[in-house]
């Protein structure tokens, strides 16, 4: 079988079971594991707790993440990447995960993406930590991760303070530095996460000059999110960019309303189908469907993203990870969303990591969905 759920006799925190996502998929194209903050099952309380400031939160959620990577053959040194979500209100603390980063991986650390959210599903966390890993021990990825990107020169300093514009060329110049010196270029860019602040959101529209500019022949997925703020208080716009040693192609359902934009709706690189983000808006007008209903604006979704996937070839199970961003205006109903998951996908069901965003580009929308398959 190509994708194979991590099944553990014994997870000593919760009954993993009972979620409608998996603790982690293991592919030849590498091992994808859900998102995790530091809770636990209390029996005398009977339910989840988080206990700790940031640096027991960050020991509990590795342990966690040793435990599943034991039960598909893997270590700590195995990891290619990590996204660790902090807090806004919780940034001035990050130093403290990044000391227990460092310490726990050694000599070999991988590639960090560090994302500020507005806060985490459970709201007593400070943090979550969702990590990949390859496929066996001494493999190498074809995939090729960066670290986040700000637009900072060499000395750390903001460049186009206000800008966004001059920001976002600043990213993709740093961006195009770092996959040259591996011998790839930004043409091979599959898959581009932009992370910005409120007042960069009603510009965000004039960064797509950079994009046409530099991007290319197959433009990427993307999925971009608004959050409180950034790692750098001046920074307006951060990418975590992901490339590919294949030629990428584009995957099209002939969905129009990508006609007129610099990116595609997925894009595949041998085995691994990378997918941009979708929310509820018409594939042919782009208005906004479902305005107030997350549960209906995710099974919108999530059509689509099968739908996609069916285009590049594959079946629901090929799915193997998804990403989740809510607003607040939509956790009233977002339980009933993991119902309509365990409904609409298939065993085994895809890792998945849920955030609370500051808001989604357009308005009216609760949801949007950052998906990846791995096909046969």
């Amino acid at each position: 079988m190509t994708i194979t759920p991590i099944h553990l006799d014994r997870f000593h925190w919760y009954d993993y079971k009972r979620y409608s996502f998996s603790l982690g998929l293991k592919t030849f194209a590498g091992t994808y594991l859900s998102g995790h903050t530091a809770s636990e099952y209390e029996p005398a309380t009977k339910r989840m707790v988080v206990r700790g400031g940031m640096t027991e939160q960050v020991r509990t959620v590795y342990a966690k993440i040793a435990a599943i990577l034991e039960g598909a053959g893997l270590g700590y040194g195995d990891v290619v990447r990590i996204v660790e979500y902090v807090r806004a209100q919780d940034i001035e603390r990050y130093a403290d995960a990044a000391a227990v980063r460092r310490e726990l991986f050694g000599e070999k650390q991988p590639v960090v993406n560090s994302v500020v959210v507005k806060s985490l599903l459970r709201p007593d966390a400070f943090i979550e930590i969702e990590v990949t890993a390859v496929f066996a021990p001494g493999t190498v990825p074809s995939t090729v991760f960066l670290p986040s990107i700000l637009p900072l020169d060499d000395q750390g300093n903001v460049v186009g303070a206000g800008d966004v514009v001059l920001q976002t060329h600043a990213v993709y110049e740093r961006a195009a530095r770092m996959l040259s010196a591996l011998g790839l270029g930004l043409d091979r860019v599959v898959k581009i996460a932009t992370y910005m602040t409120p007042p960069a959101a009603s510009h965000y529209h004039n960064t797509a000059r950079v994009w046409r500019e530099r991007l290319g022949p197959v433009f990427p997925t993307s999925v971009e999110i608004v959050m409180p703020r950034l790692l750098h208080p001046q920074a307006m716009v951060q990418c975590d960019f992901i490339a590919a040693r294949e030629m990428p192609t584009a995957v099209d359902p002939g969905w129009k309303r990508y006609g007129g934009i610099a990116c595609s709706p997925a894009v595949r690189a041998g085995k691994v189908l990378y997918i941009s983000g979708q929310a509820a808006v018409d594939a042919t007008t782009g208005q906004v469907l479902h305005e107030g209903d997350i549960v209906a604006q995710a099974e919108y979704i999530y059509g689509n993203v099968l739908q996609l996937v069916r285009t590049a070839g594959g079946a629901p199970h090929h799915l193997v990870k998804t990403i989740e961003y809510v607003t607040s205006a939509s956790l009233d109903r977002y339980r009933e969303v993991g119902a309509l998951r365990s409904k609409m996908l298939e065993e085994p069901r895809p890792a998945s990591t849920g955030l609370i965003s500051e808001k989604l580009l357009s308005d009216g929308l609760l949801i949007n969905v950052d998906a990846l398959a791995v096909l046969d």
